[in-house]
């Protein structure tokens, strides 16, 4: 090849440049190539991340322009509610409202032009008041809770009132007072079941019957939901039930009058609401019924169990609970429909607004439906966030867009902070945030004409391919955004949700919702009865469709996750739903990187040994199954149990015959020395010749377990046997509340009174020796100030749990 010298690759001169400059030598080019290449690894690192940071810089401002940061004040304001209310214990007021107003006082002394600074100022601002809002919620309650289970005559008022369908009925009652013995801390309001009455109770009667009355159940394992929180600040302060039919005071005057107007105008509410649930059953029977009433007026417990497993296994229970989908079909088939109404008439069609007269009348019919719905966070949630969209039509605003969410947000949050760490709360918005994300996705999308979609033959086909495209782009989304939640709370995913939702949308949309709307217009006419009939024929086909995919399985035991997992992944969920930039696919990595971590992560030892927080329920955990002492759990802490530790198989205790106190005498009784020596005899052997990590059980007596690592655990339902459960266990439980802790022989024992300051625990055998996993490790919180309530002196003791002690006593 010819070597091409330099002066030939310089341009002549007179063509095109006057003073043509000379081109560098190859050798010094080569020189400059090399030296860029051996630049330091270091420094590109840095200078690629100076780069990226700039990037961000720009990509912040101008999300700050699009007031995209507007958008995270209920996140903080939700935080800081969280925050007081996982606390350890109260925050001083006076620091809290200190913090508010420095915080807000900096706001508006920090000018525009520091804007990041101002940003954090209105952070900081937005947690004080959220943990001020939570703290003035927590005062506002200040609800009285039972302090042990306890076996009483009631008196009550009839608040309200709802039906299983199978002759029982759940009541709210105001306790008047106790007898027999007479609390000295009664409850204020309390819920009871009745079972056996020909007729209910109405609204407003005064009853009275000997019930068993037990506080709110607290965590049933460690770190998992504290019922007696939602108790509190639902205001009621004990649940049981009637031993039988209650009887009612005065029989002859009608329901006494409420106390105030307000209560007044609530109750008539509730009693509308029933009513209108009866009308519903009595033309639609069984779970038809049941489920077109939950569909109006939110009352489930009609539905059967097995029906409500089909649902939510199939993971259609969204459509029973009264949420977004059911406030939005009814939004805007009445919007629809009152405008196609309107605009059959021309003279009105041209004088007047006829879009915001029919936004009026659809904000009057969620309204409607919302004060029969029963004020549940999910139907107050989608009833303010549909206001805010008509509301919005009336001033020509757009109605679906991400402020329209943040202001129902907030304002949920300055009403009920508590409701921040509900399932209901967080499922409900986490679901809409995703969806309404999606749609100004799909909206600013880019649109290319294509004229063969508009011929008239295709445009049905498009249209019916859109509708099930749109559903299954909501139902999609819509599982997503809440399966993080579902692991949660629940500890489940469902698999075949999608399939569900895409079968059952369209019944919901163009059947059960238009009917069941016309059927409750048509009520007060004594007209309904035929649409209700439409509305049953669709609610039979989503039973059978829910059934169908549940009987596929699909339902996915995920259990416990490391609580910093949920923390970063709902962080991870905000920043990709509320960011418009590519910032929001810090979001996405946040994720990725938290669930990776997660599944690379060593698995976390399971528990031993678990216990109930009353003691009555024993489990001995091992890798293939769950042992407990019961022959027939309970499904509610057995169910939890099962799920959080993923162990779906159960085995039941083996039922040995031996002696026992007969039925009906006292719990305290003592046992003679022979009768101490035989029941030794009889533990000692059960645990030697019974199989490990199985529970072998005298029947109200009691029962023990031989582990896989030799330790002997009894369990013993009568107090009797408390000492030779001591002289042969290495653990024993006792469900009943002694005032003593430890075994003479040396044996941990957890007792009634144990239990109920500590609540249920997960216990562990580790070289160092047995660890212990409580489930509260104080006391101070109002929700939990019941169990450090004695009765017998009438006084708060220590807010400590007592400690577990294996000294002798």
């Amino acid at each position: 090849m010819q070597e091409t010298t330099t002066a030939e690759l310089r341009p002549q001169a007179g063509v095109g440049l006057a003073d043509p400059p000379d081109f560098p030598a190859p050798a010094v080019v080569t020189q400059s190539v090399r030296t860029q290449s051996q630049t330091p690894l270091h420094r590109r690192l840095l200078a690629t991340a100076g780069q990226s940071l700039r990037a961000g810089a720009c990509m912040l401002g101008e999300e700050a322009d699009h007031g995209r940061l507007l958008l995270f004040s209920p996140v903080f304001l939700g935080a800081g509610s969280a925050f007081w209310f996982l606390a350890a214990s109260d925050f001083p007021l006076v620091a809290s409202l200190f913090c508010l107003l420095v915080s807000a006082a900096a706001v508006f002394l920090t000018g525009p032009s520091r804007p990041a600074l101002r940003a954090s100022f209105m952070a900081l601002a937005l947690f004080a008041g959220g943990m001020l809002s939570a703290q003035f919620e927590s005062w506002r309650a200040s609800t009285v809770i039972l302090d042990s289970s306890v076996t009483t005559t009631v008196t009550g008022r009839v608040e309200r009132r709802e039906g299983d369908g199978r002759g029982r009925w759940r009541y709210i009652l105001a306790v008047a007072g106790t007898e027999a013995p007479e609390l000295k801390r009664p409850p204020r309001r309390i819920t009871a079941i009745v079972r056996g009455t020909d007729a209910p109770f109405e609204i407003g009667d005064i009853i009275t019957g000997k019930a068993r009355l037990t506080p709110p159940a607290g965590p049933a394992l460690p770190a998992l939901n504290d019922f007696s929180f939602g108790a509190y600040f639902d205001g009621i302060g004990a649940n049981g039930f009637f031993y039988s039919a209650p009887e009612k005071l005065d029989l002859e005057a009608g329901p006494q009058a409420a106390r105030s107007t307000a209560d007044a105008l609530l109750e008539w509410l509730h009693q509308l609401r029933s009513s209108i649930g009866d009308r519903i059953r009595s033309i639609l029977p069984g779970d038809t019924g049941a489920f077109a009433a939950a569909l109006v007026t939110d009352e489930r417990r009609a539905i059967s169990h097995a029906t409500t497993e089909a649902l939510r296994q199939s993971g259609l229970a969204h459509i029973v609970a009264i949420s977004g989908l059911n406030m939005a079909l009814s939004a805007g088939i009445f919007f629809v429909g009152f405008r196609m109404l309107l605009s059959l008439f021309p003279g009105v069609a041209q004088a007047y607004p006829t879009k915001k007269i029919a936004a009026a009348g659809a904000l009057i019919a969620v309204t409607a439906y919302y004060l029969i719905s029963g004020f549940g966070v999910s139907a107050e949630r989608a009833f303010i966030m549909m206001a805010i969209m008509l509301i919005a039509v009336f001033f020509d605003r757009p109605s679906i867009s991400l402020r329209n969410v943040v202001l129902s947000a907030l304002i949920i949050i300055a009403i009920s902070p508590s409701e921040v760490l509900g399932p209901s709360f967080q499922m409900s918005f986490a679901a809409t945030l995703a969806l309404v994300s999606g749609y100004q996705l799909w909206k600013d999308r880019r649109v290319r004409e294509n004229a063969f979609l508009k011929l008239p033959i295709i445009r049905p086909v498009v249209a019916v391919a859109g509708f099930f495209g749109g559903v299954f782009l909501t139902s999609l989304i819509g599982g997503f955004s809440t399966a993080l939640f579902s692991i949660e709370h629940f500890h489940r995913l469902t698999a075949y949700g999608l399939p569900a939702n895409l079968a059952t949308m369209p019944i919901i949309s163009f059947i059960v919702m238009p009917a069941g709307l016309l059927a409750m217009l048509l009520m007060p006419f004594g007209l309904d009865a035929p649409l209700w009939k439409v509305v049953g024929f669709g609610l039979d086909l989503v039973i059978a469709v829910a059934k169908t995919v549940s009987g596929w399985g699909g339902d996915i035991g995920i259990g416990r996750l490391p609580g910093w997992y949920f923390a970063a992944a709902v962080a991870g969920f905000l920043l990709l739903t509320l960011l418009r930039t590519r910032l929001r696919h810090v979001g996405t990595s946040i994720i990725a990187i938290s669930t990776l971590i997660v599944l690379l992560l060593p698995v976390p030892r399971p528990p031993d040994l678990v216990i109930s927080e009353d003691g009555s329920l024993v489990a001995v955990v091992a890798a293939e199954a769950i042992a407990s002492n019961r022959e027939n759990p309970p499904d509610f802490i057995f169910d939890q149990w099962q799920r959080a530790l993923v162990l779906p198989t159960h085995d039941p205790p083996k039922m040995l015959d031996g002696p026992a106190i007969p039925e009906g005498e006292d719990r305290r009784v003592r046992l003679s020395r022979d009768q101490q020596n035989e029941a030794s005899a009889a533990m000692r052997a059960a645990a030697a010749g019974g199989e490990a990590n199985r529970f072998s059980c005298v029947k109200k007596a009691w029962c023990t377990s031989r582990l896989g690592n030799g330790h002997i655990v009894t369990v013993i339902d009568n107090a009797a046997y408390l000492g030779p459960a001591c002289d042969t266990a290495d653990i024993v439980v006792t469900s009943v509340r002694l005032r003593f802790n430890s075994c003479r022989s040396g044996g941990t024992l957890f007792t009634g009174e144990t239990l109920r300051r500590t609540g249920s625990l997960e216990l562990r055998f580790a070289d160092a020796g047995l660890e212990v996993t409580t489930a509260f490790d104080a006391l101070s919180r109002p929700w939990m100030r019941h169990r450090a309530y004695d009765w017998r002196n009438d006084r708060f003791t220590d807010s400590s749990p007592s400690g577990v002690s294996d000294s002798d006593g």
